[in-house]
């Protein structure tokens, strides 16, 4: 055993790897319905570190998957995230500040009740709430206020926080997935049948085509782009027209006439919308009689058009196209002309059959472009993050705080996530490049930051910790449930995005790889960045607080 050990200490890209194996092979392991899934590669690592103090990993394992892992969500998530603060976001967000206060005013309550000192309190707090960040604050004001202390005494405040954040920081973690598994089955969800009714609820569940007569007298002499101005918010596209015995690609400025037939993609219930619009419904496939008309399906690959919207590409007025569906990760739906098309995106586009060619030139089309990811914008996006989390933000007393290297990245890549490109640098990454960077990154920060946490949560236990564990569990889960039932029951928000305002407000990656795995959609992600960066800033502000408030 101590040669192993000793091969594993002397060899940290092999003991990287061990942890990482390890933690999905126990991950996968399913007792009772409930399985840990990839934040078994924590645990696997606080084993490891508590087992020989050689075996802690170099902290900027931790801090690259880190960053690797915000900044793949970040950019994920951007649209999702600025859309959301313009329907529920501002109030969620409140609710999640003022649950995150709720805890603060707990765990100075459990400390006065073991006589704890304040900066243990803060300490409990952090780690409860598994913010790295606030915990850096918190020691840096309470080096602050105690510089005219004795020596001795003023080092005893400042680890103060630490032994305590190592102690609630476990349970912090697993705490959450915990009430996360209970809660499901308390309310009996369903994630399979939830993550349908919002697939129903967004997108349609089938895509078809129909053919309709246009007999509707309200449309007669307008232009296509006229008639579908009446239906603003339709979900459905055209593609081809026939006017007497011709058949051709629909473009917005033709003139619909009594008798022609025109198709239609999407839905079955947008189909209805369709038929309200043009007349009738019939039989008559158009398909069947193509000579000239073409569809290919075209992976979007040139950066060049990344990034712009369908009307911003004019691809009527430049080949006599139109796009009718387009597929993105496992997702297919129709899209309109506001939609931005996204490196990866792989579209069903109509055309003339000599125009195929040249519209695929144009789009890409090429799975090697997709496969090579854009470095270049790629280190430009996290240094630009890492720099912002470097900032002193000014809080008034001469006390400020950083966002980090969690903080920094992830409000950055929002940003860029939003703004898909920047003149001619595109920010976006593949779906499956950036999925692929967000699993590497996460489990490089769990097995690092597990490794290094096994010795001194070993140590502090022996040291007589357990009422610390317990008030910290008391504060987590006070604050999980209440998230979890206001979330679900108040909110009435979908599980999923629970789970993910949840391992937001804990600010932690290993809470939402577990929401991940369990609801198998982006709604988790969206909601994560929802929240987090506001939760990291409370929790930064609420640490100090109860130490500048309350240490004298």
């Amino acid at each position: 055993m101590r040669s192993l050990v000793t091969l594993l200490a002397e060899n940290q890209l092999l003991l990287l790897f061990v942890i990482i194996g390890l933690g999905y092979l126990i991950g996968n392991i399913r007792i009772a319905g409930f399985q840990l899934g990839v934040v078994a590669v924590l645990f696997v690592g606080i084993f490891f570190g508590a087992l020989d103090k050689r075996l802690g990993l170099p902290e900027f394992i931790y801090v690259i998957g880190l960053v690797l892992f915000v900044y793949a969500i970040g950019l994920q998530s951007g649209t999702g995230f600025f859309a959301s603060f313009k329907k529920r976001g501002l109030r969620v967000n409140a609710i999640a500040a003022s649950l995150l206060a709720l805890g603060a005013v707990l765990a100075v309550a459990l400390g006065k009740l073991l006589a704890l000192p304040v900066s243990t309190v803060a300490g409990l707090f952090c780690g409860a709430l598994t913010n790295t960040p606030a915990l850096a604050a918190t020691v840096e004001t309470v080096k602050s206020l105690t510089g005219a202390l004795p020596p001795d005494v003023a080092a005893s405040y400042a680890t103060g926080p630490v032994v305590a954040y190592g102690l609630a920081y476990p349970f912090g973690v697993l705490g959450v997935i915990l009430w996360l598994f209970v809660f499901r089955k308390v309310f009996k969800v369903n994630l399979a049948d939830e993550r349908a009714e919002q697939a129903r609820d967004q997108l349609p569940a089938e895509i078809v085509s129909a053919t309709f007569k246009v007999s509707n007298p309200g449309v007669f002499g307008k232009t296509l782009d006229a008639a579908l101005a009446m239906i603003p918010d339709r979900a459905f596209s055209v593609s081809r027209i026939k006017k007497g015995d011709v058949v051709s690609v629909v473009v917005p400025d033709v003139a619909l006439d009594s008798g022609d037939l025109i198709v239609a993609v999407g839905g079955e219930r947008e189909m209805e919308r369709a038929r309200v619009l043009f007349g009738e419904r019939c039989p008559e496939h158009l398909e069947e009689n193509l000579s000239q008309i073409r569809f290919r399906r075209i992976f979007v690959s040139n950066k060049e058009v990344v990034g712009k919207t369908i009307r911003e590409l004019e691809l009527e007025r430049r080949f006599n196209a139109t796009i009718t569906r387009l597929r993105r990760g496992d997702v297919e739906f129709v899209p309109n002309l506001g939609t931005v098309l996204e490196l990866g995106d792989r579209i069903r586009v109509v055309t003339p059959r000599e125009r195929l060619d040249e519209v695929s030139r144009f789009l890409g089309d090429s799975m090697k472009a997709m496969a090579e990811t854009d470095f270049l914008s790629l280190s430009l996006g996290i240094v630009l993050g890492v720099l912002a989390g470097m900032i002193p933000i000014p809080l008034g007393g001469g006390m400020s705080f950083k966002l980090g290297f969690a903080g920094g990245p992830l409000i950055v890549s929002l940003i860029l996530g939003r703004l898909e490109r920047t003149g001619r640098i595109t920010w976006s990454l593949p779906f499956n490049a950036n999925l692929l960077l967000r699993q590497v990154g996460l489990v490089f920060f769990l097995a690092g930051i597990g490794s290094r946490a096994g010795l001194g949560f070993i140590q502090t236990i022996r040291a007589g910790g357990l009422g610390l564990v317990a008030a910290a569990a008391v504060v987590t889960s006070a604050v999980a449930i209440a998230a979890i039932v206001i979330g679900y029951k108040v909110l009435k928000l979908p599980m999923g995005a629970v789970m993910g305002i949840l391992s937001g407000m804990q600010t932690q990656p290993a809470c939402l790889a577990y929401a991940n795995q369990q609801v198998e959609s982006e709604l988790p992600n969206v909601w994560y960045a929802t929240v987090y960066p506001a939760s990291m800033v409370a929790k930064i502000l609420l640490a100090q607080v109860i130490v500048s408030a309350f240490l004298r």
